[in-house]
């Protein structure tokens, strides 16, 4: 009778974290829709929205989703314009007002048929609440994780990519315990919390509550018609007229908010701040997950 072999455990270098080989484009807000006349397009008013189908590609087509949106319509309606005068050559609306339209199969062959989505600002917890877990979402991934595919969000619609999401807290109170809220975004960026009109609304410190009840988390702030451009889920470019800040808690040494009372400030130390404009790049400190 043979020996029984040994069973092994492979170790975590046996499984490489793949990257994903979509493009996440996350907006500040308020970026400019006016198409320029500019011959460098680096130099154009509209130099987000024309990223957006530069990496589409203007053969391809982009779905608008004005989910976020308690009026849909008029938020899809400047965005159908301006990708259309950019020369995409296919714009689509897809106006998801309730889970069971986020599961239909009109809703996924309009997904599938698509180089690209658009989401438009509004309210981040309606993108969440209506997209989370449904066969939509599912596929969305799947298009983000394994194929060339674009996800751009604007406001609502950037803060909603990322995990944790905020999803409520006043500006003004963010250095108290508890006055940010927080919960599972669409989880296209791990570890990663983005907060938009960053400067515009001085939302430096509710942000840095986030990183306070966990170091691993990096923030994003993105100031208005200010973006980051992400491949392989983890490479920055800075595109726009603003600034992106980066709170890295990595190296923080202390912090009290487990101890504080809610509704009382909060400590935090060495907090590591990144102040980064146009043409910058950075590559987010994520660490890798050790499982699927």
């Amino acid at each position: 009778m043979p020996a029984a072999t040994k069973k092994t455990t492979p170790t975590p270098a046996a499984y490489p974290c793949p990257y994903p080989l979509g493009t996440l484009i996350s907006i500040g807000g308020h970026e400019q829709k006016r198409v320029s006349l500019e011959a460098d397009a680096d130099m154009a008013d509209d130099t987000i929205l024309r990223r957006v189908v530069e990496e589409v590609g203007t053969k391809g087509s982009i779905l608008i989703l004005p989910i976020a949106s308690d009026e849909p319509e008029e938020a899809a309606e400047d965005y159908v314009k301006v990708f259309g005068e950019l020369g995409c050559s296919r714009v689509e609306v897809l106006n998801i007002q309730n889970r069971e339209d986020a599961e239909s199969e009109e809703s996924l062959r309009l997904l599938n048929e698509a180089g690209g989505v658009m989401f438009t600002g509004g309210d981040q917890l309606r993108i969440t609440a209506l997209l989370g877990g449904t066969a939509f979402h599912r596929r969305l991934k799947e298009r983000y994780t394994q194929q060339p595919f674009v996800i751009a969000g604007t406001s609502a619609g950037a803060t909603a990519m990322s995990t944790p999401m905020i999803y409520q807290g006043r500006n003004n109170a963010g250095m108290r315990k508890d006055e940010i809220h927080i919960t599972t975004g669409l989880e296209f960026l791990h570890n990663v919390a983005i907060d938009t009109h960053f400067v515009a609304r001085g939302r430096i410190v509710r942000m840095a509550q986030i990183i306070a009840t966990n170091p691993a988390c990096i923030g994003l702030g993105l100031e208005e018609d200010t973006a980051v451009v992400v491949t392989q889920g983890r490479e920055l470019e800075v595109i726009g007229s603003g600034l992106v800040v980066v709170l890295d808690g990595m190296s923080v040494t202390q912090t009290n908010i487990h101890e504080v009372e809610p509704g009382h400030p909060f400590s935090i130390r060495d907090l590591r701040l990144h102040l980064l404009s146009s043409g910058e790049r950075y590559t987010l400190p994520i660490i890798e997950q050790m499982h699927v």
